[in-house]
């Protein structure tokens, strides 16, 4: 699966997961270079790599390019993880449970 592999190298994660906090609203690749660190042919190496997992899609506004997290990739991905969750030992899933549960203060509109 291109997402999970997509995912592995710690600099993609980083921006994945700054993008997913950016909400629908995304953000500009200069700020996301500067929140992570990353030189620009870096970042955008990753974020083709992320775009091309279905991670991220791009939007061009003004002279900028916004970058978006794929909320429904995303959930799918984690569905696809969850399914055949520990084979339904419940002591290795409670933990898995606790986190659903804190997800679900989540606006399900701003997910989906």
């Amino acid at each position: 699966m291109a997402a999970l592999s997509a995912l592995a190298h710690p600099g993609r994660l980083d921006v994945f997961r700054l993008l997913v906090r950016a909400g629908e609203e995304g953000m500009a690749s200069g700020a996301i270079a500067r929140m992570t660190g990353h030189v620009p042919q870096t970042l955008s190496g990753n974020l083709t790599i992320l775009g091309h997992a279905g991670l991220v899609s791009s939007r061009r506004d003004g002279r900028s390019i916004i970058y978006t997290a794929a909320y429904r990739h995303m959930s799918s991905l984690l569905a696809f993880l969850m399914e055949d969750c520990c084979a339904g030992n419940a002591e290795i899933c409670a933990p898995l449970a606790d986190v659903v549960t804190k997800a679900a203060c989540c606006q399900t509109g701003a997910m989906l």
